[in-house]
Parts: structure tokens; C-alpha cells; sequence
């Protein structure tokens, strides 16, 4: 993989949050990567319950002060930075006053899902793209991992799909079954397609389930991974059904071979 440069995006990665299957492959992956030469960035959100201070995470004045419009409101964007220590690798933080300073991530501490989790995933696909464009930094792979960051697939094929800095770019989604009960906003659907998305790439998403946020990353994926031993049956189907790339399970230990393999092989040929 050497000089191949790859952009991991991830809703969660260690050592910022705990230990999870998507948190320690968001970190073992680019880690992997990073020690054959290649060139990597990692880019997570800066959920309200990861220590700056300890993590020593700073604000990146160039990189933020732009504002990006979820459902027809200015959303300011602001930058974060920091490095994981020992390992020379930056990972950039999605942030925004609004979407990401609760002290939690994805639920609230009854259990339930934020109301508006379904804008802060179009903010932190929109957030994540612009702030790319603005390091100037053209990736070989774009590799998805965890539901917050499903839509950044689609985000890339229709909302920038005239961005000369991704147009060679090979988009990777690792699916895992991290699920989560019911639905995100039902609403979703109808904020997507104010950035004239078309309905025919999102018509799953008037139910905004788990199961269907993940068939459009798979829609408007280049190959797919699966990133845990079990998944939905309906999944499953989906992924070997979309006749792309797909890499089977495997477990940290022995991860490191067949995805090199597999990204050398079936995502840059």
C-alpha cells in the first residue's frame, strides 16, 4: 500500500471512544496501512463525551469557518485535530455546537436515539468532504465504517459527484451490525433531497431504519466489507446480491493480509 493514500471515516475510533468492533478496526485498519508506507487520515465526529484535554485536540482555524446547510439552516463547521500518540497518525474531528456537545454519542441515557441524529449524518458527510477539498488531499479509497457515517457514500456519488479532487476515488463501506432499534427521523428522506438528491437514490430511506441507511451506503458503494461475523439476514443478501467486491469477516487478529489483498486486488484494479 505504499504511497496509496487513504481516507478512513468512521463514527467512532479508539483511543477517543472505547473499545468496540467498529472503534478498534477505525484504528488497527489505518494503523495497518500507515506502517506499509501508505498515506492515511482518519476522520471521526467530536461527540461531547471525548476528553479534549486528555486527547490534547485542538481547533484548526483554516480548516474551519465555513458553514454548511442541513435542511436549509447555516450550520457552522469547526475542526479539530489531534494525534494518536505513538502511532503518527492525525485524526480530524467533525464538529458543531448544535449536533455534537451532549455528553454522549448516538443516545441519550434512557437509551433512545437523538431526534436529530438523521442531520448529524448529513453534517458529518457534508463536513467531511468539504474539509478534504480544503486540505487538498485526493484519496485512492474512501473507507465508511459505522451508520453515522452511511451517507457519505451517496453524499459523494450525487452531492459532489462533479468534485474533480474524488473522481478516481474508490469508495469502501464496512458493514457492521451495529443496529439500532426503530428509526431515525422520518423526515430524513425529504432534508436528503434538499440538496436535490434524487428520490431513486433514497426511496429506502422513507423508513430510515438501520438495515435501509446501510442498503444506500451499499448502493453507492465501489466494494463492501463485512465488518462483523453476524449480520441481518436482509444485509447479507443485499451485499452478495449488489454482485460488488465483497470481503468476508475477519477478526482483528488476522484482518491485516486479506484486506490488503483485497484493497490492492478488487478495489484499486
Amino acid at each position: 500500500m505504499k504511497d496509496k493514500r487513504i481516507l478512513y471515516v468512521s463514527s467512532e475510533v479508539v483511543p477517543y471512544l472505547p473499545e468496540t468492533e467498529i472503534s478498534s478496526m477505525s484504528f488497527e485498519a489505518p494503523k495497518m496501512v500507515n506502517k506499509q508506507g501508505g498515506q492515511i487520515r482518519i476522520f471521526m465526529p467530536r461527540f461531547g463525551n471525548i476528553n479534549e484535554r486528555r486527547h490534547q485536540l485542538h481547533e484548526v482555524i483554516r480548516l474551519s469557518g465555513i458553514n454548511l446547510v442541513i435542511n436549509d439552516l447555516d450550520m457552522p463547521l469547526i475542526i479539530k485535530v489531534a494525534s494518536i500518540p505513538k502511532e503518527r497518525i492525525q485524526v480530524y474531528f467533525i464538529d458543531n455546537e448544535d449536533y455534537f456537545k451532549r455528553k454522549a454519542t448516538l443516545t441519550d441515557e434512557d437509551g433512545s436515539l437523538y431526534p436529530d441524529n438523521d442531520e448529524r449524518a448529513i453534517f458529518f458527510a457534508k463536513g467531511v468532504v468539504e474539509t478534504v477539498k480544503k486540505l487538498n488531499w485526493s484519496p485512492d479509497i474512501i473507507h465508511v465504517n459505522g451508520w453515522l457515517a452511511a451517507l457519505l457514500p451517496l453524499y459523494l456519488k450525487a452531492y459532489f459527484k462533479g468534485e474533480p479532487l474524488f473522481s478516481e476515488s474508490k469508495i469502501v463501506t464496512s458493514v457492521y451490525n451495529q443496529t439500532f432499534e426503530g428509526t431515525l427521523n422520518t423526515n430524513m428522506i425529504d432534508k436528503i433531497k434538499f440538496d436535490n438528491i434524487a428520490e431513486e437514490h433514497i426511496k429506502v430511506l422513507s423508513t430510515p431504519n438501520f438495515v435501509n441507511l446501510m442498503k444506500v451506503a451499499i448502493d453507492h458503494s465501489d466494494a463492501i466489507i463485512q465488518g462483523s461475523s453476524e449480520l441481518p439476514s436482509e444485509l447479507m443478501d443485499y451485499m452478495k446480491a449488489s454482485e460488488k467486491p465483497l470481503l468476508d469477516y475477519y477478526s482483528l487478529e488476522e484482518f491485516a493480509e486479506p484486506f490488503t489483498e483485497f484493497y490492492k486486488t478488487k478495489v484499486l484494479q
